[in-house]
Order: C-alpha cells, then structure tokens, then sequence
C-alpha cells in the first residue's frame, strides 16, 4: 500500500526540518561576542520544544502568546513571565504546566481549530486579533503559504482557540518552485503597523544550505480567503543576515528587527511605510549567549523580551543599549 500524502508530507517535513538544522550549522559561522543580554527566564514544558513565535497579550496582564515551529501540532500555549503556562483555572484538576504531578497529564495547549501548523513561524497583534505567520519556506517550495487570525481567548478560562480567517500569500516575484536561483521567499518576521501586515523575508543562497544578508518587506493590502493575497514590496535592506523575528513599539515609533547576529532598532520613516530604510541602529549580539534566536516583542516601549529555540528568554531594555555603541 502506498502511504497517504500526509504521512509524505511528514516525512518531508522532517526531513526539512533535519536540512534546517544542518542549514544553521553551516552558516553559523559569524564571531562570537557583542551585547549579551539578561537571561532572565527558561521555558521547561516540554510540549514547548521549539518557539518560533510568540507575541504580548493586548488582553490580558503578564501573558505572551507562543507557538512552535513546523510539524507542530496547530497549538498555541500561553505563558506568563516566568516562562510557565497558564492553564485554564478548571483544567488544573487533570493537567499540570511544568513539573510531573501524580494523577495529571502534561498541559499541551489550546487546539487552534480550522488550521494546520505546516511551518508556524511568527506571531503578531493588532487591537482585535492575534495572527500566526505559516510562512515558513526554506527551499522556497511552498505554494500554500498563509496568516491565520485568531480571536484572542481568555487562557484561565478556554480550553481551545479557533483560526476565523486564513489568509493565503503569496510574492509575486517568484515565478519557480523552488527554482534555480537564490531562495529569498522564505518569512519567520510577521508585524503589525498602521493597520496592515507585514512580512520580512530571510534569504538563502541558490543551494538553499546557507544564509546570505538581505531582506525584503512586503506588505498584506488585501484579505481574501479564497485566493492568493499577492503581497506588497514596499522595502529592502541588503545587510541584515537572516531575520527571525519583528515587532513595533507600543507607541509606534521603534521597529524591533532580530537576526541571527544583531538586533537592529527603525525608527518610523518620516513619510511611508519603508521600515527598513529609515534611521537604525545595529547591536551586535553574542551569539554564543543566545544561540539560536528566534522572536523578539515588546514589553513596553522601553523593554525588550527575546527568545530562542532553546526556550531561554531574554530581556534588553534600550537604557542598556544606549550605554553601548551600534
């Protein structure tokens, strides 16, 4: 019997997921040292094993929304500052968060409904909604890529979320899949700003095995659901080395860039949106400290809180910055 293509599709995935390793491997190749921020929380639930998002509740005080990386289940997990989760107040009865507990069954997030997690990598929100980035595209294979919109749930009190909207994108610059060339249609940085989405890709050489500097900023100006949502470039930036993750101030005025190296602060172009071309300032970030960072949000408009895959949680305030030079 032949297997079904779901299972084809896992072991892709996984397989995906190994050259994914590997790809980090190679390119993690940059010196050590620079800024090395304040471990100040670690992550231990193991059904969290590999974040690729997470986002600040508008909602709800001391609680950030997360999810994992590709293969994942299409879960959310809700955590609070500490790096513990909440759990719903009812289902402390039979689930437990962190450490084993006699009788209870480990806490494995809320069932995000009507979704699938084929490569979650980013997590953003506006007043309304929460949105989940499946934009991950390593080899730029991918022609289902898309944005879930979620309605955000009270943690203490649901048990499960549901996705109300899926977005569908696509670039319209790339005509091959995965083609030839250099591999620039791959997104782990979803933001906020204004009203509108947008995306931050991450590029890769022709072979795919490793990273080279340059991103593009695109732009979500439509919201079908029944077709692709062609996207917008609005933006470039040739010296960033591999964007994981994005986020605006509070106040709007500070746009937070993480890469695998450096942290880089935009501040808000005086005309349009081209984020990425205004006023900045790069922080060199030491890398054996964070290792593989993934996500970056804002606390408040004058702390930072970043993550990695290997669970640690980091805090940067801009009073620490500004005592070093970019």
């Amino acid at each position: 019997m032949k297997p079904s293509t779901e299972k084809r599709n896992r072991h892709v995935l996984f397989l995906l997921t190994i050259v994914g390793a590997i790809t980090f491997l190679v390119s993690h190749s940059w010196a050590a040292g620079g800024f090395a921020p304040t471990i100040v929380a670690r992550i231990t639930a193991e059904p969290l094993n590999e974040i690729s998002g997470m986002v600040k509740s508008r909602s709800y005080p001391d609680t950030y929304w997360v999810v994992n990386d590709s293969g994942a289940e299409a879960k959310i997990f809700a955590i609070n500052s500490k790096g513990q989760n909440i759990i719903p107040t009812y289902s402390r009865f039979t689930y437990y968060g962190e450490e084993k507990q006699a009788g209870k069954k480990q806490w494995q997030g809320f069932n995000v409904l009507y979704s699938k997690n084929i490569d979650w990598e980013s997590m953003t929100a506006d007043d309304n909604h929460i949105y989940v980035a499946d934009t991950g595209n390593n080899f730029n294979r991918r022609r289902d890529l898309g944005i879930y919109m979620l309605s955000e749930i009270d943690p203490t009190a649901s048990t499960q979320s549901a996705a109300i909207k899926h977005l569908p994108v696509s670039y319209p610059e790339q005509m091959e899949f995965p083609g030839k060339g250099k591999k620039h249609f791959d997104s782990e940085a979803l933001f906020s700003a204004d009203g509108k989405l947008y995306l931050i890709t991450k590029h890769r050489t022709s072979s795919g095995l490793r990273m080279e500097p340059g991103a593009n900023l695109y732009r979500l100006d439509t919201d079908y659901t029944e077709r692709d949502n062609l996207l917008t470039l609005v933006d470039s930036n040739e010296n960033m080395l591999a964007v994981t993750g994005a986020e605006l101030s509070p106040d709007g005025q500070t746009l937070a860039v993480i890469s695998y190296d450096a942290l880089w602060l935009f501040q808000r172009p005086q005309e349009g949106d081209q984020w990425l071309s205004s006023d900045s300032s790069r922080y060199q970030l030491d890398t054996d400290v964070l290792d593989q960072v993934e996500t970056v949000i804002w606390d408040d408009d004058n702390t930072l809180l970043l993550s990695n895959e290997q669970r640690d949680l980091f805090r940067i305030t801009l009073a620490e910055l500004s005592a070093i030079t970019p």
